[in-house]
């Protein structure tokens, strides 16, 4: 596995016997970069080219909402923000189950219309599922990108307490399905094989999920 190489940065305060953390890291290539297991000193950028499309995936709970939120500024797809907007205007005695499958099809169509944008997108989505990683990856070819993946890798009870924090949680059952399928892919990535379609991978921890500051595209 390549790990990340790390850019020197500048600052007005010189700490003795301190590595210098990195502040931006390019994804040109189709490799595996592993930034976890650095106490936090990871790059605080991660940049794409201008077509390309990024999948954000991990267990329900560890954290991409999150990420997207503070560290996207361009054109972003989440899942969670579309199940927002339903929550909003259904009846609060509705149960969620009920108007799910709406949920999932406005979730593709606003995301269909962002990739015939062609600019670079962020999406927040099951990035475990292997057609939806096939839709992208034609996507992003079709308009001259890569499609990338960003996984990140918390253990069971850290993303468990991140659905506890947000109040709002899978079933057990979802939990288990998503927590296998995460984990093959997880393995996957580590041993270098990218899932077909996957130009490159980056993994993140907690540490390294936590000074990411900007997900966005070259050009």
């Amino acid at each position: 596995m390549n790990r990340t190489t790390a850019y020197a940065a500048t600052s007005g305060i010189a700490v003795p016997r301190q590595p210098a953390a990195p502040v931006v890291e390019v994804c040109p290539a189709p490799v595996v970069r592993d930034l976890r297991e650095r106490s936090g000193l990871s790059p605080h950028a991660l940049l794409f080219g201008p077509k390309d499309v990024v999948v954000i995936t991990g267990l329900p709970g560890s954290g991409k909402s999150t990420l997207m939120k503070r560290a996207v500024t361009g054109p972003r797809i989440d899942s969670q923000d579309t199940r927002d907007r339903w929550d909003a205007r259904m009846p609060g005695l509705l149960p969620y189950a009920v108007y799910r499958p709406l949920v999932r099809i406005a979730h593709y169509v606003g995301l269909w219309r962002a990739l015939r944008s062609g600019e670079g997108l962020v999406v927040h989505d099951c990035g475990t599922q292997s057609w939806v990683r096939g839709w992208l990856a034609r996507a992003a070819r079709r308009r001259g990108g890569t499609l990338h993946l960003l996984l990140l890798d918390v253990t069971p009870d850290q993303a468990l307490q991140g659905q506890r924090e947000r109040g709002r949680g899978v079933s057990r059952y979802a939990f288990l399905r998503h927590r296998a399928a995460v984990g093959r892919l997880l393995r996957a990535v580590e041993r270098g094989e990218l899932p077909r379609g996957i130009g490159s991978a980056v993994l993140v921890d907690r540490p390294a999920a936590g000074v990411l500051r900007r997900i966005g595209f070259t050009g």
